[in-house]
């Protein structure tokens, strides 16, 4: 007997080939037959008309922060109602494990890092996640059979470094012995299930003390041993971000991804690629990476966003706008002292002209003030001026754009929020975005769900992307569309059994309406540990999610259900080779 028989559904089945109609039948977390429509013998416990709709293989998010809020949240929301059935988490070179058991004050030391680097509710990560483990397996361990969607975790650099160094691995270099016990401890994880490896060596990462994160001062030596050592297990990966992802990389950052990937024969991956026609160098500077490592016997795999992320910013917390060079020193400070240097003309001319310089990189897009728009206000004298673009208002008063902003910020002590206009969502730019993506070594993917989490919502760039090539820009079809949101990332992780639907594959599934399907407005919700606030968008169009062939979503609302598993290297995922 089949436990659920989806009848007469539109079956794109992850692989690219043409969709055709079916029913689909699952028992015991896979699925059992693929039928044509009225054919299948036998009963089922449950079934569904699915004519009109769309059944595809769950999407999969090769990039994200879930490590601590599956504790609190084991639906990985928004993710799962969006159609994300599995996450990659443990990136950017951070993780809750190992924790050394000699020093309780390295858990404290983990969350102000989170808190600050990854913008996670510090409350919440203090009263939302146990913190029981030491070791990476046991992090693991407290994790399985209390999720809802299927997850896999890199060990980050960092973690490895301040278990082995403890408060002197910041600036301090490893002596032979302790590089020694640093792979050893990375040989331990992957043995316990780690995906591999993940580091930063990013400009833009600092701990809860404002020091550069401790992977930032490991130099070329380190990292390759412990590639080496990701060689030595079966399913593995790489994931670095260096301080090139922002914008352009460096000879010597592109080759350091290629020796990483060549010492460990497994394809590399990075985030985030982004695409500006206005910026034309940026796509072939970036991919040069990737042919140099296909010459060498590596790969290297760029990540990029389908969709254009909107990002909210404050003049009154820590945002993107504090990682425009010299902007932190003045955004750092006390908010009276900061509002009296932001009223300063000549501290404003020389925050503009650090913005619009080289070194900003990709953070100079963020310096068209004129083109934001005003959020949340909270003063009378800014009645009126939510939905507002800066450079009307500035226009009516005579003021220049940045000016004004600080005038409308000053005014609510710094906590308006404020949204930029992408200066990227012109024809030209999603040409070129259309052209990168069919590229072997470009990826989809790279929300960073479960990080900064009241500052933006990548999470449902499955659905908006989708609804995006089906009634939209109409730059893919369905089915190409479906293929890189699914098989693509499942055969870059080498995960087994998962990414398409075939007969005898784990049934991870969304069903869909593809006249409708498209993600709702980034609202801000106040529902995480400590009532502490995060951006959530609801799911439009998406009928029904299931996870090993269990129904986790339904209209957009979790069923309670926690049938996902921590997919462990080796037993869950094959080696994916560079040759």
């Amino acid at each position: 007997m089949l436990d659920h028989l989806i009848k007469g559904a539109t079956v794109v089945d992850g692989t690219g080939a043409p969709a055709y109609v079916a029913d689909v039948g699952l028992r015991d977390g896979r699925i059992a037959v693929i039928a044509e429509p009225g054919t299948v013998a036998g009963e089922a416990r449950s079934g569904e008309d699915a004519r009109g709709l769309v059944l595809a293989p769950g999407f999969v998010d090769p990039h994200t922060h879930y490590d601590a809020q599956l504790f609190w949240d084991p639906y990985a929301t928004p993710s799962l109602n969006h159609g994300v059935t599995t996450v990659a988490g443990g990136n950017c070179g951070f993780t809750l494990a190992p924790l050394h058991p000699g020093r309780p004050e390295d858990a404290d030391y983990t969350r102000r890092m989170m808190s600050k680097v990854e913008g996670m509710s510090l409350v919440a990560l203090e009263e939302g996640a146990p913190w029981t483990w030491n070791s990476f397996g046991e992090y693991l361990d407290a994790l399985e059979g209390r999720v809802a969607v299927n997850a896999g975790f890199m060990v980050g650099h960092c973690a490895l470094r301040r278990y082995v160094m403890g408060p002197d691995v910041v600036g301090g270099q490893p002596g032979p012995a302790q590089l020694d016990a640093m792979v050893r401890l990375l040989h331990e994880a992957m043995d316990a299930g780690a995906w591999g490896l993940s580091t930063t060596q990013s400009s833009t990462h600092s701990d809860g003390d404002g020091r550069p994160v401790a992977s930032r001062h490991a130099g070329p030596e380190e990292l390759l041993a412990l590639s080496r050592a990701v060689a030595e297990h079966e399913g593995t990966q790489l994931e670095a971000i260096v301080s090139g992802c922002l914008d352009q990389f460096s000879d010597e950052e592109i080759e350091l991804f290629v020796g990483m990937s060549v010492a460990a024969g497994r394809p590399l991956n990075w985030n985030v690629l982004t695409i500006d026609a206005a910026v034309p160098e940026r796509v072939p500077r970036q991919l040069s990476a990737s042919a140099r490592a296909r010459d060498a016997g590596g790969r290297v795999v760029a990540l990029t966003m389908p969709i254009l992320t909107p990002m909210n910013m404050s003049l009154g917390t820590f945002c993107a706008l504090n990682l425009i060079p010299g902007w932190g020193d003045v955004l750092g400070l006390p908010v009276p002292e900061r509002i009296a240097r932001l009223r300063d003309p000549a501290v404003r001319a020389e925050m503009l002209r650090r913005a619009d310089s080289k070194e900003a990189g990709v953070f100079r897009r963020l310096a068209r003030f004129d083109r934001y728009v005003i959020g949340d206000t909270y003063s009378e004298r800014n009645q009126g001026l939510t939905g507002r673009i800066v450079g009307d208002i500035a226009a009516e008063r005579g003021q220049e754009p940045f000016a004004c902003l600080v005038e409308i910020c000053a005014a609510d002590d710094l906590r308006t929020v404020l949204w930029p206009m992408p200066t990227d969502n012109d024809p030209d730019s999603w040409a070129l975005r259309a052209e990168t993506w069919r590229h072997e070594d470009v990826l989809l993917g790279g929300s960073d769900a479960g990080a900064h989490l009241d500052r933006m919502c990548g999470a449902p760039y499955t659905t908006r992307f989708i609804g995006d090539c089906l009634r939209g820009r109409k730059l893919l079809g369905l089915e190409e569309a479906v293929k890189m949101l699914t098989d693509d990332p499942a055969r870059l992780f080498g995960l087994r059994e998962r990414g398409r639907i075939v007969e005898g594959f784990h049934a991870d599934l969304v069903l869909f309406d593809p006249e409708r399907i498209d993600a709702g407005k980034a609202t801000l919700v106040h529902d995480l540990p400590g009532d502490s606030p995060r951006l959530d968008s609801r799911a439009i169009g998406v009928d029904a999610v299931w996870v090993n062939g269990v129904e986790v979503i339904r209209e957009d609302a979790v069923t309670g259900a926690v049938p996902g598993r921590i997919l462990r290297s080796g037993r869950d995922t094959r080696t994916v080779s560079t040759k």
